[in-house]
């Protein structure tokens, strides 16, 4: 195929992609209104199905509240990913990076598998690390870099891999029961990672995700004359970041801006943390979400040095966390609608949702109907988290019915889950920020990744499933 006519057909494919991007930033509402819409529709079902509107409103108010610790879990991977990734160290960091690729097409692949090996352990980290070094990347100005399509490798991180990696809430949580909603640890039990992301089922769908990512990538980045650098979109975008801590103006603030708090602190946080680790296995250690979150608030504090400038590096991350904050109180409601609420026999909602996935699909196409229910929901709840708090008490319940691998029943979320993610501006917005970008600039190229890994990740989902057999729940200590 001649240049050219490659050329036109990646134009055909971005205008394609441009196109469903700027209908859905024009008509598509924002999440929020996702998740309330989300209660009255999960509310009327239960109603339609014999719920009292009692029963209805008492599951919506006791389950508001129960997500609190795993609301603030999820922040706090924001807010520990941000910090650890803007600290001055990292940043020397992302230039000596920077200096690796010798071609604009190979930027664009590097920065998207740098991005997606960041994303396996925080996908907070990878969005503000991925998009650093683009714009470290931008500022050499002999690789002739596409910016749209660095930006585009950049996000790959959530938009590929992230759910399949340590930062993944729904393994997070499946390995938490103190996290868990009212009645999915009854229905699920406790699933360590050695279950989940750990499985060889999981590595090598990870492993061919970022190798076909990468390579898509790569034939999709526009080199020579057609390639936009970060000068076309203003000089923002090539400057470097400006210092991050600003000159000391008080004498009262001396404490602010000296290393010692920071090192007794650290003292105390680190021995925490040795000590965790030395008592536990690696994985069991790193499983549970509070030390993982620790690990991260503690690693940013060390690396910012002063507590100023990690103060600064928090204040610009909480802005990033409204969403979570707001939304999961509704995701916590609808998952008690969907558990608590009983109607006509004595029966709730999951169950009856349950019932429909028994029908439709058996033990070997279970994760292919799941896989792809899970990817079409994404687009209109875009939250990894929260979705999962929706789709697992019936889902579950479905995989337990059929006795398909649960373990699997996660990931299978988890893999089908990011794919929306390609294509939906509500991840992109803290990559965007950092870049200086729109949606519309960077989701021709994701639109790309979307076509390929839609058949790509279904497929390996039913296959790979067929690989592992069922296990039953096994539930916590007094469960």
């Amino acid at each position: 195929m001649s240049a050219e006519s490659t050329a036109a057909t990646e134009g055909v494919l971005a205008r394609v992609a441009l196109r469903c991007a700027a209908w859905a930033e024009r008509w598509f509402p924002d999440a929020y209104v996702f998740a309330v819409l989300g209660v009255v529709i999960v509310a009327l079902a239960a109603l339609a199905f014999g719920a009292t509107p009692k029963a209805a409103a008492t599951a919506f108010g006791e389950g508001f509240w129960s997500l609190i610790p795993f609301t603030m879990q999820m922040a706090f991977v924001v807010i520990g990913g941000y910090a650890v990734a803007t600290a001055p160290v990292v940043s020397r960091f992302i230039d000596l990076l920077a200096r690796v690729p010798n071609g604009g097409r190979g930027a664009v692949v590097y920065v998207g598998l740098v991005s997606m090996l960041a994303s396996l352990l925080s996908w907070g980290f990878s969005l503000v690390f991925g998009g650093l070094l683009v714009r470290a990347l931008a500022r050499r100005e002999e690789l002739r870099m596409d910016y749209r399509a660095a930006g585009a490798a950049a996000y790959l991180g959530l938009g590929a891999v992230w759910a399949m990696g340590l930062s993944s809430s729904a393994a997070q949580l499946q390995a938490n029961p103190a996290s868990m909603p009212p009645g999915l640890v009854e229905i699920t039990g406790v699933l360590p990672f050695t279950e989940t992301i750990f499985l060889w089922q999981s590595i090598a769908l990870t492993a061919i995700l970022i190798a076909v990512s990468l390579l898509v990538a790569w034939l999709t980045a526009p080199g020579g004359r057609a390639a936009r650098t970060a000068r076309d979109f203003g000089e923002a975008a090539t400057k470097a970041e400006a210092p991050a801590l600003p000159p000391r103006a008080r004498p009262g603030e001396w404490l602010e801006y000296s290393p010692l708090l920071t090192v007794l602190l650290s003292l105390l946080a680190f021995g925490w943390l040795f000590g965790e680790f030395a008592g536990k296995p690696v994985v069991a250690a790193i499983a549970n979400l509070n030390t993982y979150n620790f690990l991260f608030l503690s690693l940013g504090l060390l690396l910012h040095w002063r507590p100023r400038s990690f103060l600064d590096a928090v204040a610009k991350a909480v802005p990033g966390t409204t969403g979570v904050l707001i939304q999961f109180p509704l995701y916590g409601g609808i998952a008690a609608l969907l558990t608590k609420a009983a109607g006509h026999g004595g029966e709730t909602l999951a169950h009856r949702l349950s019932e429909v996935f028994v029908r439709v699909a058996d033990t070997d196409s279970f994760a292919l109907v799941m896989g792809a229910y899970s990817a079409i929901l994404g687009f209109f709840v875009p939250s990894g988290g929260g979705k999962w708090l929706i789709e697992a008490p019936y889902v579950m319940q479905a995989a337990n019915e059929l006795h398909a691998h649960l373990g699997w029943a996660v990931q299978v979320y988890n893999a089908a889950e990011a794919l929306p993610n390609l294509v939906n501006p509500f991840w992109m917005l803290p990559l965007l920020g950092v870049l200086g970008l729109k949606a519309r600039d960077i989701v021709g190229f994701t639109f790309v990744q979307l076509v390929v890994h839609v058949p790509l990740v279904l497929g390996l989902l039913w296959l790979l499933g067929m690989t592992l057999d069922y296990v039953p729940p096994v539930l916590p200590a007094g469960g």
